[in-house]
């Protein structure tokens, strides 16, 4: 059994999302080696950065023009024989034949949605994970998320596979001029990701203003609204949004931070705290759900989202000495994670099941 069927939902919706960006890592690599007879369901929003950097050609696809509704629905893939079939965001396969492998990333609409749209991906998800025959879960949190909603699951469907991260990001050994920042190296922290409420961004943004350092956000540009509140605690001189950056442009920012600031209540890993330590930034960081699985032992993590706390770390950094430490620190913790071990184990997991 070489068959595998690749779902690639992941790559509807956002332009540059943390599920897209896995689900590229992944399946660029199983394309590479050329084990399997791969079958794409190939359902993807046109604009799709990672989508755009994947070549199909010469492979079966089943395209699906109408995802905007059937992102909701099981699917079927013709066969009369065992095939793997994998999705990466919550859609399972109805041909008897198939064995269903759904990768989970977190639970963020359980914990901070509400209404139609929480009922909707809820019953989604839980669906997609009830037909599974495996589970894979990006982190240890999320598997304990999926077992306190989902106390029915199997926990022997379930393996925990940790995201990765790219090898664009190292420490720079000499001085560069950071040409698209108005500021000097060290003189300014990063705030990196979406602004919804749980990611915390109005935590930074009340208290950044009492410290010394400017603020870089990387994201989506900031709106009239955001703008004008964000004036009332820092002035436009000491902040610039950069929209998304490239991940070469992003090892610069990250490199002559003096930290990130990373204050999310929930992530399901949290790839920045990877990609910022293996660039030689500090991370600041909120001591909640998978942070502290993953960012490694350090004396930046918040336990509560206190200017007093928040103060408190940056102190510690402009100890030389300690920074110097942390640094080190992240560099060996950001070892443990890679795109390629993230493949090996995905791939181990197919194989086992091929067995």
């Amino acid at each position: 059994m070489n068959r595998l069927c690749l779902d690639n939902s992941a790559f509807y919706g956002p332009y540059s999302g943390g599920v897209s960006l896995v689900w590229y890592e992944l399946i660029s690599r199983i394309i590479r080696d050329g084990k399997y007879k791969l079958k794409f369901i190939d359902a993807y929003s046109k604009g799709n950065k990672h989508r755009g950097m994947l070549s199909l050609d010469g492979y079966e696809t089943q395209p699906d023009p109408f995802i905007r509704l059937t992102q909701y629905l099981p699917v079927y893939v013709k066969g009369k024989e065992k095939f793997l079939y994998h999705t990466p965001y919550y859609r399972y396969c109805l041909n008897p034949y198939a064995i269903n492998i759904t990768t989970v990333h977190d639970f963020t609409y359980e914990y901070f949605r509400s209404g139609l749209a929480k009922r909707v991906h809820c019953y989604q998800k839980y669906s997609s994970i009830r037909h599974s025959d495996y589970i894979v879960c990006i982190s240890e949190n999320t598997k304990s998320d999926l077992l306190k909603f989902l106390p029915d699951i199997d926990e022997k469907k379930i393996r925990v596979i940790y995201n990765g991260v790219s090898d664009d990001y190292f420490v720079i050994e000499s001085n560069q001029t950071i040409q698209f920042l108005p500021f000097d190296a060290g003189s300014y922290l990063v705030y990196i990701g979406s602004r919804l409420s749980y990611k915390n961004f109005d935590f930074v943004k009340k208290y950044i203003g009492k410290t010394k350092y400017n603020l870089v956000i990387v994201g989506n540009g900031l709106s009239e609204e955001e703008e004008a509140d964000l004036n009332k605690y820092l002035p436009k001189e000491r902040y610039v949004c950069t929209g998304f950056l490239p991940n070469n442009q992003l090892n610069v920012v990250f490199n002559y931070a003096a930290a990130l600031v990373y204050p999310s209540s929930y992530e399901g890993f949290g790839i920045p705290v990877i990609e910022a330590q293996k660039a030689g930034c500090p991370v600041i960081a909120y001591n909640a759900s998978s942070i502290p699985e993953v960012i490694g032992e350090t004396p930046l993590l918040m336990n509560v989202l206190t200017s007093e706390e928040f103060y408190e770390k940056i102190k510690l950094l402009e100890d030389n000495k300690l920074r110097g430490e942390v640094i080190r620190a992240g560099l060996k913790n950001a070892g443990r994670f890679s795109w390629e071990k993230m493949y090996k184990d995905y791939n181990s997991l197919y194989e086992s099941i091929r067995r």
